[in-house]
């Protein structure tokens, strides 16, 4: 799956696959407007196409850097009013932020303190942290439906409120693939999850036997 989608130049998420296996082998401490620019990304991303999030994340960003944190000239760009303000209140912030996310010692700490950023929460939380460098999965629905799937069980999923049971079942899969490829758990998300949206994936394929690297 990883050379199928380089083969085909979709090998990126917010950064290219290169740059995120780089950064979760050797962790990039980022400054305050990169680890702003970082929030902004994935409160954008949320429901759009990558392509859609990184052309509208350059804009917001430039006007950012231009103007400032100014919400009037933000919405005219993006027209998700809570969006914008939590992307203001990061930006203006960011700052404290940045340091205070920094002197955390663990990735427990560090995951909470992502959640209670404005418009992140939990899942999202788990996004930003894997593209600040943090070795962790986004339990978003394709690796939920991927977890089940690797499991061989129908279980309930909630995008919303990730259950133990398939959060379990993913972590088996993560755990799996790593022994079998070496790669770090954070890498293998994204390519599973790129898989799944271009539709290298198929789910009945993958019923009752694990994804291949």
């Amino acid at each position: 799956m990883d050379a199928a989608l380089r083969a085909q130049g979709l090998d990126s998420d917010a950064q290219s696959f290169d740059e995120i296996l780089e950064n979760l082998k050797m962790r990039k401490i980022y400054n305050s407007d990169e680890f702003a620019g970082h929030c902004a990304y994935v409160i954008l991303a949320g429901g759009f196409s990558q392509k859609t999030a990184k052309k509208i994340h350059e804009k917001i960003m430039c006007l950012l850097r231009d103007v400032g944190a100014d919400f009037d000239t933000l919405i005219n760009v993006f027209n998700n009013k809570n969006k914008i303000n939590a992307i203001c209140k990061i930006w203006k912030t960011r700052d404290a932020l940045c340091d205070g996310y920094y002197a955390l010692g663990t990735l427990e700490d560090k995951l909470k303190f992502l959640q209670n950023l404005p418009h992140v929460g939990k899942i999202t939380a788990n996004h930003l942290a894997r593209n600040l460098g943090e070795n962790v999965v986004k339990y978003d629905i394709w690796i939920q439906r991927l977890g089940c799937a690797f499991a061989g069980k129908n279980l309930p999923i909630d995008n919303g409120n990730l259950s133990d049971d398939v959060k379990r079942a993913c972590d088996d899969m993560f755990a799996h693939l790593v022994r079998e490829t070496g790669l770090p758990r954070g890498y293998i998300d994204v390519v599973l999850w790129k898989s799944c949206q271009v539709k290298l994936i198929s789910m009945d394929d993958y019923l009752h036997k694990p994804p291949v690297m």
